[in-house]
């Protein structure tokens, strides 16, 4: 499974680049803090598939990078092949980018 590090997802926002950024927590949750990303809870990635692209880059996250894990294992068994893992989720984001953000 592909793995992006926060750091590596901050050059890729700084930079304005093409990716699709899918959050997977629930909707409680990102309502509390989020990235920007698209919500899109995981009991429902399959039937929300369609909303996901196959034709740039997609990073999945959540609060510590276990629940996108699955949920990556799920799209990629739909034939997905452009998704990574953002590795340590919104934690590892507040921990090393954003001491301010809200985590629970």
């Amino acid at each position: 499974m592909n793995e992006i590090t926060v750091q590596e997802l901050k050059e890729k926002l700084d930079k304005g680049e093409d990716f699709q950024l899918i959050d997977v927590r629930e909707d409680f949750e990102y309502e509390t803090s989020n990235l920007g990303g698209q919500s899109i809870p995981l009991g429902g990635i399959l039937i929300e598939a369609d909303k996901i692209s196959k034709d740039k880059p997609v990073v999945v996250m959540c609060r510590s990078g276990k629940r996108s894990a699955a949920a990556i294992m799920q799209l990629e068994q739909q034939g997905y092949t452009n998704l990574s893992n953002l590795r340590g989720g919104i934690l590892a984001w507040a921990a090393e980018i954003d001491p301010e953000l809200s985590v629970y």
